[in-house]
Formats: C-alpha cells, sequence, structure tokens
C-alpha cells in the first residue's frame, strides 16, 4: 500500500466517525425521549420500590408514586395492576397511631 491509500483510509474512517457523532447528537436531541422532562436528583416523584421475580416470565413490581404505592405484575404480553394507592408502612403506622390517639381522646 502507498501513501495514498493510507490517507484515503484515514479520510474514510474520518468521515464514518463524523457521521456517527451526528447521528448520536441528532438522535439526543430529536429522538423518543427528547420531550421527558428531566427532574433533580431530590425531587423525584417515581420510584421502584422492590421487585420480585414469580417465575421466568412474570415479576411483581411495587412502585411508589407521589407517596403512594402501586403493586403492579409484569409478563411477557400482559401487564396489570394488582393494587393501587397502598399506603407506605410508615404512613400507614402514623395514621393508625393517630387514629388511636384521637379515639382515646374524651
Amino acid at each position: 500500500m502507498d501513501a495514498a491509500n493510507y490517507l484515503r483510509l484515514i479520510l474514510a474512517l474520518g468521515a464514518v466517525l463524523a457521521l456517527i457523532a451526528v447521528f448520536a447528537v441528532l438522535l439526543r436531541r430529536y429522538g423518543p425521549a427528547a420531550g421527558l422532562a428531566v427532574r433533580r436528583k431530590g425531587d423525584k416523584r417515581l420510584s421502584v420500590v422492590e421487585v420480585m421475580a414469580l417465575d421466568a416470565r412474570r415479576r411483581l413490581v411495587l412502585v411508589r408514586r407521589d407517596g403512594v404505592e402501586h403493586l403492579l405484575l409484569l409478563g411477557i404480553g400482559e401487564d396489570r395492576v394488582v393494587e393501587t394507592g397502598i399506603m407506605p408502612p410508615g404512613d400507614f403506622k402514623a395514621a393508625l397511631d393517630r387514629q388511636e390517639q384521637a379515639g382515646s381522646a374524651p
């Protein structure tokens, strides 16, 4: 190979890398996640509390949104909401204590 072939190889490689970079920028700007709002770290409203595998195809997922938990059954072809409006354990205990205090007051 002479110097012209090496130069052509380097230019072709540079062109391919430039096209990949342009495609990545366009995908980031106009891709499927472009319209999603990005929240700060301490301001999250949605979190996965716990995941339990039932078998090879199904999982139970406990999700917390705005302080309320929801139990989801996720499968390969079918997803279901098992229960909604579940109080987190700490909130349930606090509500129970408030109810007991209100019931014991004359």
